[in-house]
């Protein structure tokens, strides 16, 4: 009997290892989807309505997926097509075409795979084309069983969506949204791309480097993006770094900019002392004695006693801009750390400061010229 425990242990263990195997190779090969979707309910929900449109009520649609790689665009489109093939009715009926930017790099080699997929090659035979749009209706009508309502809905998912807008005129592209946009046969063309727009434009990289530095806020990003969001039209659908720019500049007219128009010299003289220490240490935090050390090195250069103020006033109105929420410190400090070496972040940037120097009232013209001069102050 011991013995028939001890294989049958034996066996169940052997099992236990098989599913675990099974399972990791799975997911090391993304063979199945994931279960849970953390984060992307929201896009779950609007893509699965959209292509369900399509499947079920014959309406044509377009949807383009972007993120960077690895964030779960493929995950969550295999995630809704399962879901939706599940539906019988759309089983039935809904057809797949599945392209890849890095494998069909011109749009002939595109509708020869089209024409595979959709096993077409019969009814094309020999037959001759005076172009490309005229090949992609007549596929698309040999799809139909009479009327619209019971032609066969066509679901076009372009990965690599970037390397297709490439192509020269832009053939496949324009055509299949021209039918999406048509009463033809229905289609929903599914773009998906990690390359992000304008990223790779300098100027919308120091304003979204600019951004970051001031607020980690995801809120703030979003008023910055909704703003640069507002010229966007049918005549221009795409966003451009102009956009991006204006919408930095109206985000910059905050209450910051007045609040520094309202401060003493004194004060806008510590502003200037941190924004030289955030140029020369990249951003990173300091304290007030490192404030004051750059102070005193203005003061030395310039030798005017009218700005030579005693340690504690100096500390008075640093801890004046800390209330004001110009400054705020970095994380909590402990009880036994002075107040003078508490870490503190500056909450302006190079820009704003600038800005409100050339509107400040009777600003000092060597003040002026110590906040425009280079790193290393001497």
């Amino acid at each position: 009997m011991s013995s028939r425990k001890a294989k049958n242990s034996s066996l169940k263990h052997g099992e236990c290892v098989s599913q675990a195997q099974t399972i990791l190779r799975e997911r090391f090969c993304h063979q199945s989807p994931q279960k849970h979707l953390f984060g992307i309910q929201e896009q779950h929900r609007n893509l699965a309505a959209l292509l369900k449109r399509t499947a079920v009520h014959g309406e044509s649609n377009s949807v383009l997926i972007i993120g960077p790689r690895g964030s779960g665009k493929t995950m969550l489109l295999n995630r809704v097509l399962q879901e939706l093939m599940e539906v019988k009715q759309v089983r039935e009926n809904v057809l797949q075409v599945h392209l890849n930017g890095l494998l069909q790099t011109n749009d002939r080699i595109a509708l020869k795979e089209i024409t595979r997929q959709l096993q077409l090659e019969n009814v094309v035979g020999d037959r001759v084309f005076g172009s490309f749009a005229e090949n992609l209706v007549f596929l698309l009508e040999a799809l139909k069983k009479g009327d619209r309502a019971r032609s066969c809905p066509v679901l076009f998912i372009l990965d690599e969506f970037d390397l297709f807008a490439h192509h020269k005129n832009q053939t496949l592209l324009y055509n299949l949204l021209d039918v999406s946009q048509s009463a033809q046969t229905p289609v929903a063309v599914i773009g998906l791309t990690c390359r992000l727009r304008l990223a790779e434009d300098k100027s919308v990289q120091e304003i979204l480097q600019r951004h970051f530095n001031t607020s980690k806020d995801l809120r703030s990003l979003h008023m910055l993006l909704m703003l640069a969001l507002r010229h966007v039209a049918a005549s221009r659908p795409f966003i451009v770094a102009a956009d991006v720019v204006e919408a930095h500049q109206l985000c910059s007219l905050d209450s910051k900019a007045s609040v520094v128009h309202g401060l003493s010299v004194l004060e806008i003289c510590l502003i200037i002392a941190m924004k030289h220490l955030s140029d020369i240490y990249e951003g990173e935090p300091f304290n007030f004695q490192m404030v004051y050390n750059e102070f005193q090195k203005f003061i030395q250069r310039k030798a005017h006693s009218v700005y030579n103020f005693e340690k504690p006033v100096v500390m008075k109105a640093f801890e004046h801009l800390q209330r004001l929420e110009l400054i705020k410190a970095v994380e909590r400090t402990s009880v036994n750390t002075q107040r003078e070496y508490q870490l503190v972040k500056l909450l302006l940037d190079n820009n704003q400061i600038m800005d409100a120097l050339q509107k400040y009232p009777n600003c000092p013209t060597d003040v002026r010229q110590w906040a425009a001069s280079s790193l290393n102050w001497l």
